[in-house]
């Protein structure tokens, strides 16, 4: 194979010339499987070396109803006001759930998975640590365990999953800049390989390109997603352009960071901030004027919703992606 890895389901149906159901019906003794397909199977399994997991086979004859859900952070709003519309629905459908931390890390995020399936769970909820994905995502496909992706997808990855319209939040929040008489706009984004943060910067655009806004590339600046950068990332926005305006920014970290800077620098005061992420603490910004108040719990209820039609053998096409419409908030 040219690698150390081991060698997986879905190499066996490279090998052997059919789809990784039909190796996992092999494996099964689905008696509905030809001879002739489950010696061809055999022949490629004994080639590459393939030994099937043990797990695999406990999984398929008993239900633990536990549900995994794995988090890149625990201090946003948005993933734990998501994880509360998982657990809430999970609960009510006679399922329990428990949230694990990869502290953005894509190590850890797959560390936890694999322990997520020694304790058997039925299903995983993921929120990403990263877009490039990993081999314990193929290792959930290989065994079978149905997982939902939410907030963010996986580059190169067909999976289920339930996001915000990204696109359509930024465009509306960046239009209502527009419409009321902005001069430039400048952009406080994110790693554009988050889909998140890049469909907003893709919104952003596809705004000022419809009402034929200048985009001023130095205008465009990205950070991390977290407080720090938002201030720096504002400092250096105004250096840039003293006589800016208008500002929009993707997410609530980097708009408090913002704020936080133009608190400390009286002379910017004039700055309107339109920002993603609706908050409690929003009416305590002063230059907060507009926001993208995600669904929260209808995301995390959907995304509950999706995995146990997975879990029940539902048919549903496959893959499965919602994105639900975000509101507009104005702030006097």
């Amino acid at each position: 194979m040219g690698t150390n890895r081991s060698p997986t389901m879905r190499d066996v149906a490279v090998c052997a010339g059919y789809s990784t159901a039909t190796i996992s019906r092999v494996l099964n003794n689905d008696p509905r499987v030809a001879e002739h397909t489950r010696n061809r199977v055999m022949v490629c399994m004994k080639k590459l070396g393939y030994r099937v997991n043990p797990i695999a086979r406990s999984l398929k004859t008993s239900r633990t109803h536990t549900i995994g859900i794995l988090s890149p952070e625990f201090q946003n709003d948005f993933f734990m006001s998501a994880a509360e519309g998982i657990e809430n629905y999970l609960r009510a459908n006679g399922y329990i759930s428990f949230i694990c931390n990869s502290r953005e890390n894509p190590e850890e995020e797959a560390e936890l998975v694999r322990m997520m399936i020694e304790k058997q769970v039925d299903g995983i909820i993921i929120i990403p640590a990263s877009s490039r994905g990993g081999e314990h995502y193929q290792l959930l496909r290989e065994l079978e365990i149905p997982y939902v992706l939410v907030d963010r997808l996986i580059d190169g990855l067909e999976a289920d999953a339930v996001l915000t319209d990204n696109f359509r939040g930024a465009f509306t929040a960046v239009e209502r800049c527009i419409l009321g008489r902005a001069g430039n706009i400048a952009l406080i984004g994110g790693p554009l390989d988050i889909t998140s943060a890049r469909e907003r910067t893709e919104g952003y655009r596809a705004a000022m390109e419809k009402y034929g806004k200048a985009i001023v590339e130095e205008l465009i600046v990205c950070g991390d997603m977290h407080v720090e950068s938002g201030y720096r990332l504002m400092g250096e926005l105004l250096r840039q352009d003293p006589q800016l305006q208008y500002v929009f920014i993707i997410n609530l970290f980097m708009r408090i960071g913002a704020e936080k800077y133009l608190l400390e620098h009286k002379s910017a005061r004039d700055i309107r901030i339109a920002a993603f992420d609706e908050s409690a603490i929003s009416p305590l910004f002063t230059h907060t004027w507009v926001t993208v108040r995600q669904p929260l719990s209808r995301i995390g209820a959907q995304a509950a919703r999706l995995l146990l039609r997975r879990i029940q053998n539902d048919n549903l096409p496959f893959p499965q992606v919602y994105r639900e419409t975000p509101e507009i908030i104005t702030h006097s």
